[in-house]
């Protein structure tokens, strides 16, 4: 049974006051003097707030879920021109496939094509998808190494620029005969916000989106939407769900086409297994189960 979002009041633990602090900090402010501030007023001493931090946050060091020489991958990483600017994608199809495959768009997070993002588009591929995950940071060079520097350019992003690269993206995918000919696509955080706003501009180029946890456009905009869409909301992210809630609702009064899961007791970003605190294995797993089978429904038959 489809779950409109809702919002868990947040349990007045540290934890869960350090995660909004840390939140405050990757979507509002961007300021780490301010993070390390407020989270040595909560933590107590500045080395207990450092432990709070890398807990948190992503780690890139942390080990893969995919092994990126999987011998039944076959990867690629290319570079080119969409839109009359630099582009850039990480690419993974299953090496030995028997039959045409829906093809799939995996948008970052706010701090660019990220290992983990490589990794979930290597996941997808073993799901049985041919997948393109863009560099939408590449026309400002690249995502660079430091997340602090990766989010300043999200932030100065030409959107526009950002959703026609991913529309040629789809358009080559589409054209591709080792496929369907149908695309889909799957973003977290910021990039889920991406998918979103790409069924609104796409139409119906855009088979199926599936966003984690993304802000929401305008609940006007529902009714440019032409695409099935699968939401997934983590149930103490506030902030989010401000946006997620009216979002579902005016897609249903539009007689659109969506499912919306919440899920209780985690926060935002859970399904990022490289961070320590947030991720939570029972509901990505569910997530990810559910949004497998959705692609597969809208993206396996031309």
């Amino acid at each position: 049974m489809t779950e409109v979002p809702r919002n868990d009041t947040p349990g007045d633990t540290l934890r869960d006051r350090a995660v909004r602090l840390y939140d405050a900090f990757t979507h509002d402010h961007h300021d780490r003097r301010t993070l390390l501030r407020q989270m040595t007023a909560l933590a107590g001493s500045a080395a207990a707030a450092e432990a709070l931090i890398l807990g948190i946050a992503a780690s890139p060091a942390a080990a893969a879920m995919t092994d990126p020489q999987d011998a039944r991958l076959r990867i690629d990483r290319r570079e080119g021109m969409e839109a009359g600017a630099r582009s850039a994608a990480y690419m993974v199809a299953p090496r030995d496939a028997k039959k045409r495959l829906g093809e799939v768009l995996v948008i970052h997070e706010n701090r660019g094509l990220t290992p983990h993002i490589e990794d979930v588009a290597r996941r997808l591929a073993l799901a049985g998808f041919r997948v393109t995950a863009p560099d939408l940071l590449a026309p400002q060079g690249g995502t660079p190494a430091d997340e602090d520097r990766a989010r300043t350019l999200i932030g100065t992003l030409d959107y526009d620029l950002a959703l026609a690269q991913a529309r040629a993206m789809m358009a080559r995918a589409a054209a591709d005969k080792a496929g369907t000919g149908r695309v889909g696509s799957v973003g977290f955080c910021w990039g889920g916000a991406f998918v979103n706003r790409l069924a609104v501009a796409a139409g119906p180029a855009l088979a199926a989106g599936v966003a984690y946890y993304g802000p929401a456009p305008a609940p006007g905009e529902a009714a440019r939407v032409r695409s099935p869409l699968m939401l997934h909301y983590a149930g103490k992210d506030a902030r989010v769900n401000a946006t997620g809630e009216p979002w579902v609702a005016a897609l249903k009064v539009a007689g659109r086409p969506v499912e919306a899961f919440t899920y209780a007791g985690v926060d935002h970003a859970f399904n990022n297994d490289t961070s320590a605190e947030r991720y939570d294995r029972a509901a990505a797993e569910q997530a990810w189960a559910r949004t497998t089978a959705f692609l597969h429904r809208h993206l396996d038959h031309g």
